[in-house]
């Protein structure tokens, strides 16, 4: 193949290191991106002066970069990308990690791998950037129209099996209960730094057909849990970048269920924190679409659920009153109704991802929806049953709950009785490291403010900022 220059033809210092990290001699590397390019169909015959030309500033055309990519980070043991190459061929890939529902494996696993070892570089682009509508429908929309990978088996790199996924499952339990209990500004860092140095080494890894997919089911699993805790850190610009990825590795784990669920409970979720309900409404119904005939109730309850809260907050009651009764239905048929404790009562057909979704979870999401819509009686009862089923482990659901019941009091204009409500949810949060409930609490605080000249609101706000300090 013919090269071009790259710019100002300087040394590429990225791939001499990385050649030199991997041991590989130059005849080695040429040998090594021949037989991955013709697994790609790819005639490619490099040989060692090519590689000292790319050692000199030359780039190959076409899907050259990436095959090199790839032997590379066979011989390391790990994902390699284009970027970390130097190839780059002065691209700003940086600014677009993680944005993108590749239509590839070898892509959607290098954009995961790339966003992990860019969070744990703490670039600042990822955290600074802002959310836009379309980067989380359009996603969605790939994945309507798109089914599971027709292959995820790998031949190259260290043999992984069915122990190391079950690893990655029982690290996913442990740290989602971790974040239940202190928030996730106590725990993302070490999800973060997991991904990176052991989950992305196992993608590159050598694993058949059946591990795979069950390989790309664990890991899309602690990514969404990566990308809620992006949002309970006030980071919803990353957020969007891990439900994104979460969602393309759910399509590579055949798991349309779990797409759904990513669609539902995590990207509609952060645009209701963004005030996007329309937004909202479509990813809840693009997640009932992709999985009509293929989930069990209780997520079917958890899917309405999320559709509802866009349209209580567009103020359509109509259309929350349809939404809303379709979503108890399903809860019922579930075997649980809205408010029941349900702690670990879910469905033995349940899959683990929608099992805590119980009673109170619904109870919840429609306390969300009265409030929202100004039904301050409504809102008030199903935040009393939430927090009437919710166990003392989900510390920061229990907090937000008292949030919800502290407005509807509010609302009913009982105000020293809000106050106190107000001031339980003060005591939980300070146990915890979350954006998520400071942001509850501070929307509490703004409701509160036609009531400034009485006392009861006055301690109050000396107590948030007594929090603050």
């Amino acid at each position: 193949m013919a090269a071009r220059p790259l710019v100002a033809r300087r040394p590429n210092e990225r791939l001499q290191a990385l050649i030199q990290e991997a041991g590989c001699s130059n005849a080695g590397l040429a040998r090594r991106v021949n037989m991955c390019g013709a697994e790609h169909g790819l005639d490619l015959r490099y040989d060692k002066t090519s590689v000292a030309r790319w050692l000199r500033g030359q780039q190959p055309r076409g899907r050259a970069p990436a095959v090199i990519a790839e032997a590379l980070g066979r011989k390391l043991g790990r994902t390699v990308t284009i970027d970390e190459t130097g190839m780059a061929n002065g691209r700003n890939l940086a600014s677009g990690v993680g944005l993108q529902f590749s239509p590839t494996l070898p892509g959607a696993i290098e954009q995961a791998c790339e966003l992990w070892r860019s969070d744990v570089g703490r670039r600042d682009f990822l955290c600074g950037s802002a959310v836009g509508s379309s980067a989380l429908v359009e996603p969605s929309r790939d994945w309507l129209v798109t089914g599971a990978d027709a292959q995820v088996a790998r031949t190259a790199g260290a043999r992984v099996g069915m122990s190391d996924v079950e690893a990655v499952r029982a690290m996913t339990r442990a740290l989602n209960e971790l974040d239940h209990r202190f928030g996730g500004g106590h725990v993302r860092p070490v999800v973060v730094h997991y991904l990176n140095s052991v989950v992305s080494g196992l993608l590159s890894g050598s694993y058949r057909e059946s591990v795979g997919r069950e390989l790309f089911g664990a890991v899309a699993r602690l990514t969404e849990l990566a990308g809620y805790m992006a949002v309970d850190t006030g980071r919803p610009g990353l957020a969007q970048r891990y439900y994104i990825q979460a969602l393309r590795l759910a399509q590579a784990a055949g798991d349309r269920g779990y797409g759904g669920y990513v669609l539902a409970a995590g990207m509609s979720h952060l645009a209701a924190s963004l005030g996007n309900p329309r937004e909202i409404a479509q990813l809840a119904r693009a997640a009932q679409e992709g999985t009509r005939g293929q989930v069990t109730p209780r997520a079917e309850a958890m899917f309405c659920a999320a559709e509802a809260r866009g349209h209580a907050l567009m103020g359509d009651a109509r259309a929350f009153q349809t939404v809303a009764a379709r979503a108890v239905s399903a809860m019922e048929r579930a075997g649980e109704t809205a408010g029941s404790s349900g702690a670990g009562s879910g469905s033995g057909d349940d899959p683990a991802w929608i099992a805590h979704f119980d009673g109170a979870y619904l109870a919840d999401e429609l306390a969300h929806c009265h409030r929202d819509l100004g039904q301050a009686e409504k809102a008030r009862s199903r935040a009393e049953e939430a927090l009437a089923g919710h166990p003392e482990g989900r510390v920061r659901r229990r907090a937000i709950g008292l949030v919800l019941l502290a407005t509807a009091q509010m609302q009913q204009r009982e105000i020293e009785e809000a106050c106190h409500t107000g001031t339980r949810a003060v005591e939980l949060l300070g146990t915890l490291r979350s954006n998520r409930g400071t942001e509850y609490l501070e929307d509490f605080q703004q409701r509160l403010e036609p009531y400034a000249d009485q006392r009861v609101v006055r301690e109050f706000g000396a107590r948030m900022e007594m929090r603050a300090a």
